[in-house]
């Protein structure tokens, strides 16, 4: 099993950014590929990035392309979303997670969620 902490989440005015981070604990962290998920208020968890266990291989969903930017250290067992241009809409609470099967864009493949860090962007 592998441990996830988020953090990094506040509230910033639009057009602001914020670094989160996703900190590791257990079996090697490097053995994972890493999402980021958010969750907004009565709506369903979304796909927002991934990057594969060397970093080499990223995915954003295209709502966020261009603005924020996944990135991971092995030797600190962290991955980070660092999030520019920051929108309204992008208020969430916002979860990192192991993909464990299936798709990269998919949460059902995913497991050992971290307990999330809120994100409020205010216009």
């Amino acid at each position: 099993q592998v441990q996830l902490v988020e953090s990094g989440g506040g509230l910033v005015q639009a057009g602001g950014s914020l670094r989160l981070s996703c900190a590791a604990s257990g079996r090697t962290f490097s053995n994972y590929v890493m999402g980021w998920f958010r969750q907004a208020p009565g709506k369903e968890r979304e796909f927002v990035s991934a990057i594969s266990r060397s970093g080499t291989n990223i995915n954003y969903v295209d709502s966020v392309k261009g603005r924020f930017t996944i990135s991971r250290d092995n030797a600190k067992n962290t991955v980070y979303l660092h999030a520019n241009s920051l929108k309204p809409e992008d208020t969430a609470v916002y979860y990192c997670a192991t993909l464990a099967r299936g798709q990269i864009s998919s949460d059902e493949g995913y497991e050992n969620w971290g307990q999330g860090t809120q994100v409020t962007v205010s216009s």
